[in-house]
């Protein structure tokens, strides 16, 4: 399956995005878990709002470039996901029984 963020920089490269919005979704800086900002998703959608790309923007807000299970999954088995989840302490084990 083809990665969130690739399919967001080709539709981006579709809808004639400035290229530095290309190179954040390369980056992964629009991804739910490569990106440092809080909030990925809306950063998206008010960098496309700026640009004029409504349908992106639109899509966005409707959950098409949230990042798929399988991509959570993979950073849940990883070194970040396996952190994030020894920062949890006892909420651990309420949130994510059996993990």
């Amino acid at each position: 399956m083809e990665r969130t963020k690739v399919r967001l920089a080709k539709d981006l490269k579709d809808h004639n995005a400035p290229e530095w919005m290309i190179k954040n979704a390369i980056d992964g800086y629009y991804d739910d878990y490569e990106t440092d900002i809080a909030t990925p998703i809306l950063q998206l959608v008010i960098d496309c709002e700026k640009v004029g790309l409504k349908d992106i923007a639109g899509k966005a807000r409707n959950g098409y470039y949230d990042s798929t299970k399988e991509e959570a999954d993979k950073w849940m088995s990883g070194k970040a996901g396996r952190e994030a989840l020894s920062e949890l302490g006892s909420f651990k084990d309420i949130l994510f029984p059996g993990k």
